[in-house]
């Protein structure tokens, strides 16, 4: 066993960020006490830069021993094998404790002093797949014990000695979030108040400011503002709404927890709405939702989807972590049910296979093919349509050989100009306006803990007319009784009405009969005028890029023997997935007679990729719309010639006749060493490389898992 208690590091990096918050019960509050307890702030007085830290997953592990076995029966505890100092990439096995202290010397080195705060979306405690050693609760809290510790090693102030407030005692706001694995046992939590509610209020009560600690006691959620009376960052406890928690049951029942929590929510997103300030909503658990998988509870998700597009004007967008993939996912407003939401057992979606256990690279591959077929359903731009708002369309721009046509050539260049006009207000229309509003989305960041490679995300956003404005030492005035839509439900539908006159009828007449309505407050849109959210256009808190970064733990253990790692996984894929549990990718040492001397190389992250100068992605900035662009490229199958389904994605070159060659002449094709795509596929390809953190390279992707991405998408394509 380690030993927990690391001593804090003597930082001198500013003055306090205090972080009061005003709180609300499920039952309604003074709204002009909480007005004047937002008054009592004390802005921070140290700059901003504009760029915060989303880390999660790091599950470490005091019992992982350098050189075990990755084996399922061993998981890494014992044994000898592959296990190498710093992790076991793409195996099931946890952080050895080296790996969270490198991560956090890496953030201490290279980001402790330039970002605004930090969002930790849990699972800070080791899994429970060793029999012979078993988790207890003082394990599991101890964990987390030691994970505070080495955020204030990296983050505590040192000239506060005599304060006895333990929320100042940070240079910069940390938000933490209940993991699936912060529990015992794992995935179950009951209503709170209860234990573990209570532990964490002590565990993160450096964390969670005094105002919030009795809410998070009754149900796990807080908030913090992080840039005081302009942003704040919600810690949501997902794991009331996640389908494999079988203490709650949804989100409808008043009774249950997921209830209340949205509740709770939607106080507090509209008390935030009436400051004038914005919201970014954090968790554990994403809202996956395809039509074999799912994490979360119907009612949970529809009452979020419904709660994201009601507070598109507040919410600047989501931060999720859990299924340790690097991707994104939408969520369509078209699919909210009102009806649906207030029923337990909500049947107008297929229930799919919860996220309960770690799942393969294949089953992620088949998960990420779904997300791909629904993306390709996606409304799709007009050329010209997706520029950036205010600029002159492309034929608008007169040139002087304008003055030089007929009037017929004028004519059909007006006609040219109407119809596109009229192409770019229809695809504005499906969705749901020119900053896509029918839409919101969630971001998925890898995690620390080695099932690929360790992963760290930078978030930047925008800070324009805010640094300045952050400096005043006095809050601004509360500004209350902006004017809304009177109908809350017509409003709530208003976006997400059928198309059509006909459709809109049969809706009716359907509900008429039922003779219900909603039983819970619909949140109120926003106002009739005002402008876009952040989430939708350039503003102030607008998130305009990411930097992802990863440790290449292949190379730092550098233990692996002269072979590559794509050469020694087992290309029939046997080994990779047995009985729920993965063992990596250097099976080659599995079992050696004698451990050798670790000689790592020099521990770091390194830039994976940045949105900022991305040729694949082409994210100008990480908007609904540049996420809509990005999903409808990757869901756009290449080809629509009739194909076997049995095609191998092996054998795709470069050609653009490929299609025409397999069809006519198979036998004579020969197995690529290098394996090529179409470059209409290039983007589905380095999001699939991305999800995997760089772990899966592209010869696996093709060679081990491309037949069953291949014939997903071929079939996809296949013309009936």
């Amino acid at each position: 066993m380690f030993v927990l208690g690391a001593a804090s590091l003597a930082l001198t990096v500013g003055l306090s960020v205090s972080s009061p918050l005003v709180t609300d019960s499920v039952a309604t509050g003074d709204l002009e006490q909480r007005q004047e307890s937002a008054r009592n702030v004390i802005a921070p007085t140290r700059p901003l830069h504009g760029r915060f830290l989303h880390i999660t997953d790091l599950h470490p592990d005091p019992h992982y021993k350098t050189h075990s076995s990755t084996k399922k029966d061993s998981a890494c505890h014992r044994g000898s094998g592959p296990a190498g100092i710093y992790g076991a990439e793409t195996s099931d096995c946890d952080s050895p404790i080296t790996l969270v202290n490198a991560t956090f010397e890496w953030i201490q080195a290279n980001l402790k002093d330039s970002i605004d705060f930090v969002v930790w979306t849990g699972d800070s405690a080791r899994h429970d797949n060793d029999e012979e050693i078993p988790r207890t609760e003082t394990e599991v809290i101890n964990l987390n014990r030691f994970l505070v510790e080495k955020f204030v090693e990296v983050f505590g102030k040192s000239d506060n000695i005599n304060d006895t407030d333990p929320t100042n005692d940070l240079t910069v706001p940390i938000i933490p979030t209940f993991g699936n694995n912060d529990i015992l046992p794992h995935n179950v939590l009951a209503p709170g108040p209860n234990r573990w509610t209570r532990e964490y209020t002590d565990v993160w009560r450096k964390f969670i400011p005094e105002e919030q600690r009795h809410a998070f006691e009754r149900g796990g959620w807080f908030y913090v503002e992080v840039i005081p009376n302009q942003l704040a960052v919600f810690s949501l406890n997902t794991l009331y709404f996640f389908d494999s928690n079988a203490a709650v049951d949804g989100c409808a029942a008043k009774s249950e927890p997921g209830y209340e929590h949205f509740e709770w929510l939607r106080i507090q997103l509209q008390f935030l709405r009436q400051r004038g300030m914005k919201a970014i909503l954090t968790g554990h658990v994403p809202p996956a939702r395809t039509d074999s998988k799912r994490s979360w509870d119907e009612t949970c998700w529809q009452k979020y989807t419904l709660w994201m597009h009601q507070y598109r004007d507040v919410i600047v967008g989501s931060l999720y972590g859990h299924m340790n993939i690097d991707h994104f996912m939408l969520q369509d407003s078209k699919e909210v049910d009102l009806l649906d939401v207030q029923e337990a057992n909500a049947t107008s979606f297929v229930e799919g296979v919860s996220f309960e256990k770690r799942i393969s690279v294949r089953n992620v591959a088949d998960y990420l093919t779904e997300l791909r077929e629904i993306w390709s359903d996606l409304p799709s731009p007009p050329s010209n349509s997706l520029q950036v708002p205010g600029a002159f369309p492309l034929e608008d721009v007169s040139s002087p050989v304008d003055f030089e046509w007929d009037d017929a050539t004028a004519k059909k260049k007006k006609k040219r100009k109407k119809h596109k006009k009229g192409k770019r207000q229809d695809y504005f229309s499906k969705i749901g306006s020119k900053w896509g509003e029918r839409y919101s989305m969630s971001h998925v960041s890898p995690s620390v803990v080695p099932n690929y490679f360790p992963s760290l995300r930078v978030f930047e956003y925008n800070l324009t007319g805010v640094a300045d404005v952050a400096q005043v030492s006095k809050a601004l005035p509360v500004k209350l009784g902006a004017s809304r839509p009177s109908n809350l439900v017509d409003a709530s539908k208003s976006d997400a009405s059928p198309a059509s006159s006909s459709e809109a009828e049969i809706e009716k007449k359907k509900k008429k009969k039922k003779h219900k309505k909603p039983d819970f407050v619909v949140p109120e849109p926003p106002s009739e005028s005002s402008p876009p959210g952040p989430a939708y256009s350039p503003q102030a808190f607008t998130l305009v890029g990411f930097s992802q970064y990863f440790a290449n733990l292949t190379y730092i253990n550098n233990d692996a023997g002269p072979s590559n790692l794509a050469r020694e996984l087992d290309p029939t894929g046997n080994n990779e997935f047995q009985d729920g549990w993965r063992e990596g990718g250097r099976l080659n040492t599995q079992g050696a007679s004698k451990e050798p001397r670790p000689r790592p190389n020099t521990f770091s992250f390194v830039l994976e990729y940045s949105t900022a100068n991305d040729t694949t992605y082409k994210l100008k900035d990480l908007t609904i719309r540049s996420y809509l662009k990005l999903a409808r490229r990757i869901g756009n199958f290449e080809g629509n010639q009739i194909l076997s389904a049995n095609i191998n994605v092996n054998q795709i070159d470069d050609s653009p006749e490929w299609l025409e060659t397999l069809t006519k002449d198979r036998k004579h094709k020969k197995h690529r060493k290098h394996h090529k795509h179409k470059r209409g596929d290039e983007v589905w390809y380095t999001f699939l490389r991305r999800a995997f953190v760089g772990a899966v390279d592209e010869e696996e992707i093709h060679g081990r898992y491309g037949p069953a991405l291949a014939n997903a998408t071929v079939q996809a394509a296949i013309v009936p």
